[in-house]
């Protein structure tokens, strides 16, 4: 009897599918060092490390002044949180990453279980008291701001000149440009990248009436940001990934290097990876899970940078204030062992890693919605795409100032139409 050997597969193929799966799968929960080059860095020493913590909580204990109320809340908090990373280190698995050393990758994690855990509490605060929290924090951000009652956007758009563009070029564009190069690292893939990037200037267009920031002029929105700083970025990032694709890796170890300028270079190479993985998210025989996962992945993606947004303007802090930058690079060092589970085409189970990276973005939205519910009732419902892109091409400022019931109040008074602004960030006086 012939057997079409495109159609029937025999059981010992499916067990051998199956077992290189399951390798692969504990590989990328609990990635090994395969070569060790100092055996003192990379053994548990759990009895030195939990002796060293316990006696040094116990001098600081004692020893301390306790005299200021607030100030031992603080320091009670940072040493709960560096107790739980001493945990960590100790009990979580390594991840998909040993560079520069899994302990590193392990403390990551534990930052986001905790920081998963703080968007938990806040869901059960309500606005004022979440700005007694910040206030207790920061009592500066008592006189904060929103960035919309103070300067101007999508000014005088029909007026173009090249110190108007060149103007817009300034440590947020670099910030930009630099954010998107990390996306590429991360991402490894041109087409989703690209669509990321459009997608996101869409979404800016649907979500201005409710935070000003988002309304650009359409050069601003097209050149500045998807072609210039997105696109940029975007190459930067896809081309230090070919250049990591193609190097051949072959560390040798410290101890077999004889020269100081060796041993130096060697010790300042332990920060770069330890191998490159060509990523290849689409895959032609991918299942409908499998494309259903990469939309989801771009849906909370999305969901992330919203999420920036939204909590400055809801509890009122501006993007150089630390809980905005801190909370950018956290959320960075989270997502990429998250990006490196979900870029297998054959990826099909939800890792551990991926809980406190997916979790935060819906628990921070819950919580910003939760805390200024109130004024998300008494928003406009937003004026239509289609009217508002008009608007905003044709330099309409009437557009962006907001209806009565926006939940963003009016903007400081616009000047009557004069020479134009010089930067987007400009200070209406």
């Amino acid at each position: 009897m012939v057997h079409d050997t495109d159609d029937a597969v025999s059981p010992r193929t499916l067990r051998k599918d199956a077992v290189n799966y399951k390798l692969h799968f504990r590989n990328i929960n609990e990635q090994q060092v395969d070569e060790i080059c100092l055996d003192f860095f990379y053994k548990p020493h759990t009895i030195t490390l939990l002796t060293a913590t316990v006696l040094s909580l116990m001098y600081f204990a004692f020893t301390r002044d306790d005299g200021h109320s607030d100030n031992n809340l603080r320091v009670g908090i940072l040493v709960v949180v560096s107790f739980f990373l001493v945990i960590s280190v100790l009990a979580f698995p390594n991840g998909p990453f040993i560079r520069p050393h899994p302990a590193i990758w392990r403390m990551v994690f534990g930052l986001s279980v905790l920081y998963f855990l703080f968007l938990v509490l806040l869901i059960f605060l309500n606005w004022d008291q979440v700005k007694i929290l910040m206030y207790w924090l920061d009592p500066n951000l008592r006189y904060a701001k929103r960035e919309a009652d103070i300067m101007e956007y999508a000014v005088n758009c029909t007026v173009i000149t090249w110190e108007r563009l060149l103007s817009h070029f300034d440590i947020f564009a670099f910030g930009h440009f630099a954010g998107w190069a990390v996306k590429a690292l991360l991402i490894r893939n041109y087409g989703l990248c690209w669509t990321i990037s459009i997608t996101w200037e869409l979404t800016e267009l649907f979500f201005m009436h409710l935070l000003p920031n988002f309304a650009e002029c359409w050069w601003d929105q097209v050149i500045l940001d998807i072609l210039l700083c997105n696109g940029g970025g975007i190459w930067l990032g896809m081309t230090a990934c070919r250049f990591l694709e193609m190097r051949t890796y072959r560390w040798a170890s410290i101890k077999e290097i004889h020269t100081t300028t060796g041993k130096i270079k060697r010790a300042v190479l332990q920060f770069t990876p330890a191998s490159w993985t060509y990523v290849r998210w689409f895959d032609p025989k991918s299942s409908i899970q499998r494309l259903a996962g990469i939309y989801l992945f771009m849906i909370l993606w999305q969901l992330t940078e919203l999420n920036t947004f939204f909590l400055k303007h809801i509890f009122v802090f501006q993007a150089s204030h630390p809980l905005s930058w801190c909370r950018i690079f956290l959320l960075g060092s989270i997502t990429a062992p998250t990006v490196r589970y979900v870029q297998p085409s054959k990826q099909q189970h939800y890792t551990y890693e991926q809980h406190p990276s997916i979790h935060p973005s819906i628990i921070t939205r819950l919580s910003g919605v939760g805390s200024g519910w109130q004024q998300v009732q008494q928003a406009d419902p937003g004026l239509p795409l289609t009217r508002s892109t008009f608007q905003l091409i044709l330099g309409d400022p009437e557009a962006f100032q907001g209806q009565p019931g926006d939940i963003i109040p009016p903007a400081c008074p616009r000047s009557s139409p004069g020479p134009p602004t010089n930067n987007k960030h400009d200070i209406t006086h």
